[in-house]
């Protein structure tokens, strides 16, 4: 990725719009956007469309089908570990860049952006820093010391080469939890307090001041009851806004947009208000980690169409809902699939009673399903006025 790329995102935009509508089109060959990949369909709106890429598969012979699709039909990569502490650092004092430098250069040659995930999050943490502090060997002014180097070192190693960084990761509760009041959760608000989050954004910006930094949560699709105690949106929109009134480099916000076709999910009309609401704060957007499970019944796992059916169509309709939000408001600069096959997908592992799956665009023969469509056809259809080119802010210092 070219450093600067995403402030020149419009012009991006309008040069594809050009290139897609100059091709000639004639009796014997017109011009099909349904040919174009989901990455080339968002250029046509500064949009762009990612994927979470999982780097044993990506390095499977076996499975060449994963590494071409990863690289012809999305703009932008995420990596679903390789980031993570955990993998980075696994010795204290040892890092480990080998994969996370795979996928960066994977991304350099197929020209795609990068998005950084993640910094600062309580889960995946390296066990000699979760035990050091648990036996006491590790104090709070060191931890503290640590997440700094950590975050320096890190954002410093690809300074220039990640567009978009996830800095702080789900540090918001769920009303599910105790106490049910909405607070910050996890190893490092119990062990350094709410402040670890303003500092680890200024902390990645003095290291990259041209990445643009995101807090990145998710449940936050729409805006409820409007009550910080109980509607985990309006939670996070204080939040970031009291972390900007500070003069902290939050430079926006990422809803990571998991859902299931079991739920009461949202319009495009409640999803795009929030969006809206959001961008109010003078914060950029982006659906960072999209995927829509289903429960896996007997009789879907029986291959009962009947079952299998509705459960696709829903996935669909949920996919496309975050996209048409996402296009309609403008400072929603990426809209990521977290995995795009049910071949490599995480839901199975980690949703298991009951068993659920079908999470992804492309089923596990990495043929398209119904939400791969949608998608394509929300990205051809969409145009003024309602759908204009991005608008990217610059990174707050």
């Amino acid at each position: 990725m070219k450093q600067r790329r995403w402030i020149t995102v419009g012009a991006v935009a309008v040069a594809t719009v050009a290139a897609l509508n100059a091709v000639p089109a004639t009796a014997n060959r017109p011009y099909d956007p349904t040919a174009q990949s989901l990455g080339a369909l968002g250029q046509r709106h500064g949009l762009q469309v990612g994927t979470a890429v999982d780097l044993a598969a990506l390095n499977d012979a076996n499975d060449p089908q994963y590494r071409r699709l990863a690289a012809s039909e999305f703009s932008s990569v995420t990596a679903e570990n390789a980031m993570k502490w955990e993998s980075l650092e696994p010795t204290r004092g040892v890092y480990d860049w080998a994969a996370a430098d795979q996928l960066v250069e994977f991304a350099r040659r197929n020209k795609q952006s990068v998005r950084g995930h993640v910094l600062v999050w309580h889960s995946q943490l390296p066990t000699w820093l979760t035990s050091g502090v648990a036996d006491g060997s590790i104090s709070k002014q060191e931890l503290r010391e640590l997440l700094r180097k950590h975050i320096t070192t890190v954002v410093s190693r690809y300074k220039g080469k990640i567009w978009q960084w996830d800095v702080v990761n789900e540090a918001v509760s769920d009303p599910w939890d105790t106490p049910s009041t909405l607070h910050y959760k996890g190893f490092w608000a119990q062990n350094l307090g709410p402040g670890y989050i303003a500092d680890a954004f200024r902390w990645a910006r003095a290291a990259d001041p041209r990445a643009l930094l995101f807090y990145n949560d998710y449940n936050i699709e729409a805006f409820g009851s409007g009550n910080p105690a109980d509607d985990k949106s309006q939670f996070v929109y204080d939040m970031v806004k009291g972390l900007r009134a500070q003069g902290v480099p939050v430079d926006g916000i990422g809803s990571q947009g998991h859902l299931g076709t079991q739920y009461g999910n949202y319009d495009t009309l409640q999803v795009t208000a929030a969006l809206k609401k959001f961008t109010s704060l003078g914060v950029a957007t982006a659906f960072t980690e999209v995927d829509v499970r289903s429960e896996l019944t007997e009789a879907v796992q029986a291959g009962n169409s009947a079952e299998i059916n509705p459960r696709l169509q829903a996935s669909a309709a949920n996919f496309s809902v975050l996209m048409k939000a996402c296009l309609a408001v403008r400072s929603c600069l990426s809209y990521t699939v977290w995995g795009f096959t049910d071949r490599h997908s995480w839901v199975p592992g980690w949703f298991n009673e009951p068993p659920q799956g079908m999470a992804t665009i492309y089923d596990e023969n990495y043929q398209p399903k119904r939400a791969y469509h949608e998608l394509k056809s929300d990205l051809i259809f969409a145009g003024p006025p309602y759908v204009l080119p991005r608008i990217a802010p610059k990174p707050r210092r």
